[in-house]
């Protein structure tokens, strides 16, 4: 390759292509390519026009021969363009030293190109003296030093940078690892989330402190490249991605600052009508207002489904406004969502759905204490998609709102006046035994049991009448405050206390044969003690 080949390509690299027509086109065909004059496979000019007996082809031949023939001096002297004349042949002649170069002919311009000979060759002609300063540049040892120098400076400048963005990372993650309360103070009670929220907060530190690393390689590698002839195409090519990357960044913002605004209209517009709809639900949660098919147990409910609505609302006038809502991607991003809402909402929307029937039918309510299938206990939490019971055994139970629903719910809270929850148990008793007796020490064991309300008197009812036994139960109010667990153990234990002291045994007979007399009770034991005579 020749000197002025290798020299050529900085500078080129450096020039932007014009879409002229005297220039090589940017998509071009076979034909146009075996015209075009390349140096390092960087098209220069576009030979249309025979000269002589010249063809394009052979233009571009000759031009390449006395490209290769130039010598470093050569490189002192400007090129010149001077008029050219042969015949009817019209163009416009580029030299260096006197030595020519090649023609530009009035046939080599496209008269869709709107470009005069003149100009056409003014452009070549600047071309070739912008790469003639920067072979000089490149060949000149004080420009080197001071590029190098530069450099080295540059250099210098990123270290110091790095090791200010090290420190600053590490002072940031000092400061969070000593920071006890977390970035909430509110949830200070929730350490699984004070914990996450941390993590958070240095994987933050850690990509900021990563992309303003980038950002400092990017300018200093950029700039170094800049100071050199031979890479500096390279490092205007660096820069130049970087300032078209920061206006069209801001040209996108620009453009989006209208349909923000209109956003952002909309949102202020959603939050003061749900703060008033919240004014209005308030004062009917504490009793201040009634609102027919409004109670205090459904407005939570309600205040959460009405802000629900009114956000998604917003959201669907607001979507067309958003910055990107007609780009490819943004579609694309929204049509996954709605899939992924379509194929994993089914279980999830029927468990909603029973929980609005839960709220709304006000069968249960936190604090009520229940029992739901198999599991009893105090309701804890009744939300959207599960309800919780609060055992005696302590601990908790979660169900889902579409099983509570399906099944059989028993509310035991759920009573007139202001008295605690009921509670009962069930006995059998042989028919030796007195039933008059038996509730009489049902009656009497459950006025000894603390917890239980004196003002309601307990109620013994016969179930059933089996085949070796009467079944008993036994009803009685809970005073308020007191837990059904922890009652019922106590009205147990009474009710052993008061069988053992009159002498009563708590047991179911079964007879494998027929009694030598009937199992009866004769009329003077019927009001056995404590029975009242």
């Amino acid at each position: 390759m020749s000197l002025i080949r290798r020299c050529l390509l900085p500078l080129l690299l450096s020039i932007p292509l014009l879409s002229h027509a005297a220039e090589p086109r940017a998509s071009p065909s076979a034909a146009d390519q075996a015209r075009t004059l390349t140096l390092d496979n960087r098209p220069i000019f576009l030979f249309l026009a025979a000269q002589g007996s010249l063809t394009p082809e052979q233009r571009l031949q000759r031009t390449l021969e006395r490209l290769n023939a130039l010598q470093p001096e050569d490189l002192r002297q400007p090129v010149e363009a001077a008029p050219y004349a042969d015949g009817r042949l019209r163009g416009l002649a580029l030299s260096v030293r006197g030595k020519p170069l090649f023609t530009i002919l009035e046939g080599d311009l496209d008269p869709g190109d709107q470009l005069t000979l003149e100009q056409a060759g003014a452009l070549v002609r600047d071309r070739l003296n912008a790469l003639r300063q920067a072979v000089l540049e490149q060949r000149s040892p004080q420009r080197i030093v001071q590029a190098s120098l530069l450099a080295l400076l540059a250099t210098a400048l990123f270290a110091a940078a790095l090791y200010l963005i090290v420190r600053a990372r590490a002072a940031s993650r000092r400061r969070l690892a000593q920071s006890p309360a977390g970035p909430l103070p509110l949830l200070a009670g929730r350490l699984h989330l004070r914990r996450f929220l941390l993590a958070a907060e240095r994987q933050l530190v850690d990509i900021t402190a990563l992309l303003c690393a980038l950002f400092a390689g990017y300018a200093w590698l950029g700039y170094t490249l800049a100071q050199f002839p031979y890479t500096r195409p390279l490092g205007r090519k660096l820069a130049n991605a970087f300032y078209q990357l920061l206006a069209t960044i801001a040209d996108d913002f620009l453009s989006a600052l209208p349909g923000l605004a209109i956003v952002a209209v909309i949102f202020l517009l959603i939050r003061l009508i749900g703060r008033g709809l919240g004014l209005l639900f308030g004062t009917v949660e504490r009793g201040q207002l009634e609102l027919p098919g409004l109670h205090a147990e459904t407005v939570g409910a309600t205040r959460r489904l009405a802000s629900a609505v009114l956000w998604l609302f917003a959201l669907i006038v607001a979507y067309p406004y958003l910055p990107g809502a007609n780009s490819d991607a943004f579609k694309g991003v929204s049509v996954f969502f709605g899939l992924m809402v379509t194929l994993g909402s089914a279980g999830l929307m029927t468990h909603a759905m029973s929980g609005l029937v839960l709220i709304y039918s006000r069968a249960l309510r936190p604090g009520d204490y229940v029992k739901i299938g198999e599991a009893e206990g105090t309701v804890s939490e009744l939300s959207a998609l599960s309800t919780k019971l609060l055992t005696g055994q302590g601990f908790e139970i979660t169900i889902p709102n579409a099983v509570a629903v399906g099944g059989l719910v028993s509310n035991y809270s759920r009573h007139d006046g202001a008295g605690g929850a009921m509670i009962a148990t069930r006995v059998t008793i042989g028919y030796d035994t007195p039933w008059r007796q038996v509730e009489a020490l049902l009656e009497l064991a459950a006025r000894r049991t603390p917890g239980i309300d004196p003002a309601l008197p307990p109620q013994v009812r016969k179930l059933a009448l089996q085949d070796f036994y009467i079944e008993y139960e036994l009803q009685a109010r809970l005073a308020r405050g007191s837990q059904a667990p922890v009652a019922r153990d106590a009205l147990h234990g009474a009710i052993l206390d008061a069988f053992n002291e009159f002498g009563v045994q708590i047991m179911s007979p079964h007879f494998v044969e027929q009694p030598a007399g009937p199992v009866v009770v004769p009329a003077e034991r019927w009001r056995d003690p404590p029975a009242r005579q």
